[in-house]
């Protein structure tokens, strides 16, 4: 299985480090996942014209197909402005309403206000599941002060939410890989 981490920041380093931490946890739940973590930074996704992906630049299409072609995903992004990233959202405009059928869709969320918790249930979550993604109940906030000052979490419970979400992400799409075979 392929495991696709989707960092929505183009500033600061805390939504990859909590990424990465996921995806380090599926593959000790799991030696034989998969994972990649695409940096948004790190690419230029064009923004939506309503034109077939085939009209955009190389790394819309790349990346756009890398998600597509995941088992599952996990999905990460500061908190700005009560929101998730510009980024982000104009990257999930790319896709159709049901691309992430079939793929268990995992959620962190970085943040200075507590209350920024809320943008996961109320934002974020109900585009995964427009777009058919099967949501974990657990979801991933991170309050700034659960890092140090090089960005390293050091909150104890931070990690065991981290590593909660791994395993029900993992046990979902495992379950759900089984269903779709026998449902087939």
């Amino acid at each position: 299985m392929k495991l696709v981490g989707v960092a929505g920041a183009l500033a600061g380093w805390k939504t990859n480090v909590v990424i990465h931490h996921v995806l380090e946890a599926a593959k000790e739940i799991d030696s034989n996942i998969e994972t990649e973590l695409i940096d948004l930074r790190d690419v230029e996704v064009e923004f939506v014209r309503g034109e077939p992906l085939a009209y955009y630049n190389e790394d819309t299409f790349k990346v756009v197909n890398k998600i597509l072609n995941a088992d599952f995903l996990v999905f990460g992004t500061p908190i700005y402005q009560a929101s998730i990233t510009g980024a982000l959202k104009n990257l999930l405009d790319h896709f159709e309403v049901d691309a992430f059928k079939g793929k268990v869709t995992g959620i962190i969320t970085t943040g200075a206000v507590e209350k920024h918790f809320l943008v996961s249930e109320y934002h974020l979550k109900p585009v995964l599941a427009y777009l058919k993604g099967l949501v974990p109940t657990t979801n991933v906030f991170v309050h700034n002060d659960s890092f140090s000052d090089e960005n390293e979490i050091i909150d104890e419970e931070v990690t065991k939410r981290i590593k909660l979400l791994a395993n029900e992400m993992v046990d979902l799409q495992q379950k759900n890989k089984r269903f779709m075979k026998e449902d087939t």
